[in-house]
């Protein structure tokens, strides 16, 4: 009879347990008055921190708008850099991460996906006076930026197989002040980050626009939270359908002459 009733505790430990990582009420984003928020820090138009030290940015306001929508009324935001954002997630850190986050089959066997809230497009950003790289091709031989838990330079050396020269990188950040100081050659990652660099340092770089990839950009969620998934899908669709994305896209990119989408995207299954 004892290890029978040692036996029923267990099993009601586990399930315990089991619903919480599933996504219950402790875990899931939806219908909690605070939430913390990783976001970039040094991303031009997505993700920085101003001079007074306030994040500003597309992501930035895509979380605002979001959590409003999900029932939060403050969040705290926390500076993430690419290689901190699962390890942020699963270890609660942050409720949830809105960081130009794109969605790979490799992250979601690690954290969980909302979205896409917006599709950006893999480019390539050169020094002002370079006119030899028009697409990913002519990067072949050139000292390509790689920063550390970014999948971009890997849609270059391994999907594209471009044999380029890598140099490491702890943010992107980091990458533009190299670029303009010779360090590497090229930057390769999303449109929206190097147009926000284009726009940041003028006539020292160059923008190529030669778009060679979909980058579907997510809202990073603790691994089983489907109930937030779906919730801030919910409000990912409100915030196309009443203009918001609109404004937030020409307010941050609309003096880049980038072109940027204004419709719905296709959103990832919240299973």
């Amino acid at each position: 009879m004892r290890l029978r009733r040692i036996g029923i505790a267990v099993t009601l430990l586990l399930a315990s347990a089991g619903c919480g990582v599933a996504g219950g009420a402790t875990a899931s984003v939806s219908g909690r008055d605070r939430l913390v928020v990783g976001v970039g820090k040094d991303q031009p138009g997505l993700g920085f921190r101003d001079s007074n030290g306030a994040y500003k940015g597309f992501d930035v306001d895509v979380a605002r708008d979001v959590a409003r929508r999900i029932g939060a009324t403050h969040l705290t935001f926390k500076p993430l850099t690419s290689g901190e954002r699962e390890a942020a997630l699963r270890g609660g850190d942050v409720d949830m991460v809105v960081s130009s986050y794109s969605i790979t089959q490799q992250r979601k066997t690690q954290v969980a996906f909302a979205g896409p809230y917006y599709v950006a497009h893999q480019d390539i950003l050169v020094r002002g006076g370079e006119t030899a790289v028009r697409n990913v091709r002519d990067l072949r031989g050139k000292r390509l930026c790689q920063v550390a838990g970014s999948v971009s330079w890997r849609r270059v050396t391994e999907e594209r197989k471009i044999d380029a020269r890598l140099v490491p990188a702890s943010t992107y950040g980091q990458c533009l002040d190299d670029l303009v100081s010779g360090t590497v050659d090229a930057i390769s990652t999303d449109d929206l980050i190097l147009a926000g660099f284009a726009a940041q340092r003028g006539n020292q770089v160059r923008f190529v626009n030669a778009p060679f990839s979909d980058e579907r950009y997510g809202i990073g969620l603790r691994p089983g939270d489907v109930r937030g998934c779906e919730d801030v899908n919910k409000a990912i669709t409100e915030m196309y359908q009443d203009g918001t994305a609109a404004r937030l896209l020409k307010r941050w990119f609309g003096s880049t002459g980038l072109n940027v989408t204004t419709t719905v995207p296709q959103f990832e299954g919240c299973g």
